[in-house]
């Protein structure tokens, strides 16, 4: 492992020479290739630095100890600096064990969010809307941009299906263990006899792809025009700019009918098609790794139950890890620090465990 730190010392010290290069600032890609490199290697290299100067600091202050002949108050001072050195040494190896691990790829993605109502109707399709106000406020205070791709709304303000973008570095990282069922426990307002209803909504991330990450051959497009409508099957729009799309190798369908211009539906579509193909792909291969299954929270399938929201009781419980809080009312305001930040300490301590196998 210091082998490997010093080699990314090593690298990070020659990009930064290299940087300063006319030929190479003349390269507009390599410069940005290389500036990209220096941004990645810069946190384990400055944690790495930080551990040679506690270890510095630690083998010097055990070379006094060993050496004796020191007085007595100089002697304690020349201890507890020798004291906090170890500890110091051991935590921020610790650190850079994490700092090591192998980085998810789509980590600093955009990514597309896509909520479905489920089992319970218009009680599933008005908490799809809750969701979807959940996550916007979220992204909204991590300087994240939203922009809907795809909507379904229902008369009473739910969604049948609503799909949106999440833009902003490091999106995916934050959203993506979102995938899966999520079930709501509560009083529907229609219902009379104050019974508590349960219903369930399914949600997927997944990360935004490119058009460098997957090709994909206009032969297999069968693309569909009709009129959007609105809630009710109102008409909104009297031209057929909605767009449908449907990828005939994998039956894949994706709708967009937001838009008023026929050629935004149709670049959003292919944008949500891009990255169900990419996810679909990134699944089957995954699904043939089982020790990489285990080192992940849940098993990422869309048809897990991984958490519920209890109204009554205030309470949000995700299943994949045992975590329970109770202020259900500031989560659902977006909120959602604490549930993430658990499912991420989770993730990367069950990596680590995997690491030491």
């Amino acid at each position: 492992m210091l082998n490997k730190l010093k080699g990314a010392e090593e690298r990070f010290e020659e990009i930064t020479s290299m940087l300063y290069n006319p030929d190479i600032i003349a390269d507009m890609e390599l410069y940005s290739s290389l500036l990209k490199e220096q941004k990645n290697l810069s946190p384990v290299v400055e944690k790495y630095r930080e551990y040679k100067a506690a270890e510095d600091t630690l083998n010097e202050s055990r070379t006094l100890l060993n050496e004796g002949g020191l007085d007595k108050d100089f002697k304690e001072m020349v201890l507890e600096e020798y004291e906090q050195a170890k500890i110091d040494t051991a935590r921020i190896f610790d650190e850079l064990k994490i700092l090591l691990l192998p980085k998810d790829p789509n980590d600093d993605k955009n990514v597309i969010v896509e909520i479905r109502g489920g089992a319970g109707g218009e009680e599933s399709a008005l908490f799809a809307g809750v969701l979807y106000r959940m996550y916007s406020m979220y992204a909204e205070s991590k300087g994240f941009k939203t922009e809907t791709l795809y909507s379904n709304p229902t008369e009473l303000g739910g969604f049948k299906e609503v799909s949106f973008m999440i833009k902003g570095e490091g999106a995916y990282s934050r959203f993506k263990f979102e995938s899966g069922v999520h079930r709501v426990q509560r009083v529907p307002e229609t219902e009379n006899q104050g019974r508590i209803h349960t219903s369930t909504t399914t949600v997927a991330v997944l990360p935004e792809a490119e058009e460098v990450d997957i090709e994909i051959n206009p032969a297999d497009l069968q693309i569909d025009t009709f009129r959007s409508s609105g809630a009710g099957g109102q008409h909104i729009n009297k031209t057929e700019s909605a767009i449908r799309i449907t990828h005939l190798p994998t039956g894949t369908v994706v709708e967009c009918q937001d838009e008023r211009s026929q050629h935004k539906n149709k670049d959003k579509a292919m944008r949500i098609l891009r990255s169900r193909i990419l996810e679909a792909e990134r699944e089957k291969q995954q699904s043939s790794i089982a020790d990489e299954r285990k080192s992940q929270v849940g098993s990422g399938d869309r048809s897990e139950r991984i958490r519920t929201y209890n109204y009554p009781q205030k309470r949000l419980s995700d299943h994949r890890i045992g975590l329970t809080i109770y202020k259900l009312e500031q989560i659902l305001n977006g909120d959602l620090d604490e549930v993430i930040d658990a499912l991420i300490t989770f993730d990367t301590a069950e990596k680590l465990k995997g690491t030491e196998q």
